[in-house]
């Protein structure tokens, strides 16, 4: 016998109206597509009527639907607030949590996630740790920072708990007509003789050094910029190529300012993670911030996907 309305159905219906499709919402949800499939399908079964248009682009909710997303924005956030009063309550909700970032395209993301931060977590101290960090997890064991934002993690490192956010497809960036647009995908070869153009950071850091360019020998020229609209303009005007993650570079490629092509057969993939100290893990506030990043990015992110 099927069970009537529960919350985790408000839930999955506000999730599917901020992810916009059912695969990005499964992930927001941390379900299978095929179990959230089942779970709308049943609930239409009981009342039946159907919830939203499959098809439609964004997705379309009928009047049925409509009337749970009402309930759902009026109950869950009370909900949500009443159980962060309760953890704060048991556990404590002051705090500081201090974040160190690597990644010199984090912040466009990031931001968003701490402006929610602060809204649901006045209490704590939020901050990023200034300059960029080599070693944003050894700032951690320092006391210098509560967080960090890495793009590999030794997951066997004592004494700190990893929490994975998404993974992203990492393109390379050409002046437009460039003849290396007419190819299907790129390899390690065609970057030789070309100025890579990329951020002042150890290799290690670079995607495409570790794991295209080294593996197969090729050693081509460099360039490095601080900032990200300056790499593009140095592409643009045919002084080299850059490699950076789609999503941050969207905005230029729908304005025509340069050009991509997929890196290999199957494109390049990059990830990030946050790391915390094993004791800072059990705090509810990093919990919920670590939620919201991946939640934010996937939203608003293009071509993100939660790891």
């Amino acid at each position: 016998m099927y069970t009537p309305l529960e919350l985790r159905h408000l839930r999955t219906l506000l999730a599917l109206r901020e992810a916009g499709n059912l695969s990005r919402a499964a992930q927001l949800l941390n379900l299978t597509q095929s179990a959230l499939s089942h779970q709308l399908k049943g609930l239409e079964d009981h009342y039946g009527a159907e919830l939203f248009e499959r098809k439609s682009s964004p997705l379309s909710f009928g009047v049925a639907g409509q009337r749970l997303l009402q309930l759902a924005e009026l109950i869950l956030p009370q909900i949500d607030e009443a159980d962060r009063d309760v953890r704060r309550l048991v556990e404590g909700s002051a705090g500081q949590l201090r974040i160190a970032v690597e990644c010199h395209t984090c912040f466009d993301w990031l931001m968003p996630a701490m402006d929610a931060f602060r809204e649901r977590w006045p209490e704590v101290e939020l901050d990023i740790v200034s300059g960029f960090q080599a070693d944003p997890v050894g700032l951690l064991h320092q006391d210098r920072a509560e967080l960090a934002i890495v793009s590999d993690v030794d997951a066997e490192e004592a004494g700190v708990a990893v929490h994975p956010l998404f993974s992203f497809e990492i393109v390379a960036l050409l002046p437009k007509g460039h003849p290396l647009l007419a190819k299907p995908w790129l390899e390690a070869e065609d970057f030789a003789g070309q100025a890579y153009i990329h951020y002042p950071v150890p290799d290690e850091m670079l995607d495409l050094v570790r794991s295209v360019l080294k593996p197969a020998g090729v050693t081509p020229p460099r360039r490095t910029s601080e900032l990200t609209v300056a790499m593009l303009q140095l592409v643009a005007s045919g002084r080299g190529f850059a490699a950076l993650p789609l999503w941050a570079v969207e905005g230029y490629l729908a304005r025509g300012y340069v050009a991509r092509q997929r890196i290999g057969p199957s494109g390049l993939t990059g990830r990030l993670y946050a790391v915390s100290t094993g004791q800072l893990a059990a705090k509810p506030f990093l919990a919920d911030f670590v939620r919201i990043m991946r939640e934010t990015s996937l939203v608003n992110l293009g071509g993100v996907s939660l790891l």
